[in-house]
């Protein structure tokens, strides 16, 4: 794909750098123990003494949950780290495919009158946190309507490659675009009705969630269309290749189980 030199979008913002801490070597200890603490009738007394005692250092202006936790790195405590030549072109990649979806959706949604909002795109590392709640990377990508934003692990585009024989340019732009399709049902309203209807009928939810995705697919393919000017031989077989291996009878198949329909919910490798 000839995507360099193109413009980028101002709507992402880079979390990868944002390394939360966890708790020290005290504090993992003390989590590890707490199951075994109540599972007996000694533990629980303990464990309510504990909190007693901490609930009275606070009373007396004393924070003891640092030295419990292990030298007083807290859970909430954040960290930088610079990132890698790598990384920073993969964002300015991401950022250009998303400057293009955006200038294609103002064009569409003018044509029929409609007011277009841009949403944003997050690149994170791990976990994160949405209006949707807390997520981690083992979700993959994902579209929150709460706060419309698009939220992106890079790292699924080394699993792509590595685990589903799917890497390529053309393959990480169609994953922007497909969650970016997802935003457009959201704006359209589809997405809420979509589930309502799933909430008044739960033995048809899994079913309309195919649907909801193989739109979001459809919806990928209008971005294609409308940008032949960056697409390059080889590019769509990519683009093809990325969907046929996230089809849930490919993943299932891979896992070593049974293809079972009625609970698919992205839909098959054909479709």
């Amino acid at each position: 794909m000839d995507w360099r030199g193109r413009r980028r979008s101002s709507n992402i913002e880079d979390r990868r750098g944002d390394n939360i801490a966890s708790a020290g070597a005290g504090g993992a200890l003390l989590l590890r123990f707490i199951p075994m603490l109540l599972g007996t009738r000694t533990g629980r007394w303990i464990l309510g003494i504990g909190v007693l005692v901490v609930l009275g250092g606070k009373m007396l202006g004393i924070d003891l949950l640092p030295l419990l936790l292990g030298g007083g790195q807290t859970v909430s405590q954040q960290s930088q780290r610079p990132l890698s030549p790598a990384e920073q072109e993969l964002s300015e990649f991401v950022s250009v495919v998303l400057a293009d979806t955006e200038t294609t959706w103002h064009q569409i949604f003018q044509s029929i009158g409609r007011q277009y909002q841009e949403p944003t795109l997050v690149l994170f590392s791990n976990r994160v946190q949405s209006a949707c709640g807390t997520a981690s990377s083992a979700v993959g990508p994902f579209y929150c309507p709460a706060d419309g934003g698009i939220y992106l692990d890079t790292s699924f585009y080394d699993v792509m490659q590595q685990q589903l024989g799917a890497g390529g340019d053309f393959a990480r732009l169609y994953v922007v675009a497909h969650e970016y399709g997802h935003h457009i049902q959201n704006l359209t309203g589809l997405a809420s009705q979509v589930r309502s209807l799933q909430q008044r009928s739960p033995r048809d939810a899994n079913a309309l969630q195919v649907r909801m995705e193989l739109q979001a697919d459809c919806y990928a393919g209008v971005w294609a269309g409308k940008n032949s000017d960056l697409i390059e031989r080889g590019d769509l077989e990519e683009g093809m290749e990325a969907a046929a291996a996230i089809g849930d009878d490919a993943i299932s198949e891979r896992m070593g189980g049974r293809a079972s329909p009625e609970s698919f919910t992205h839909g098959t490798s054909e479709q």
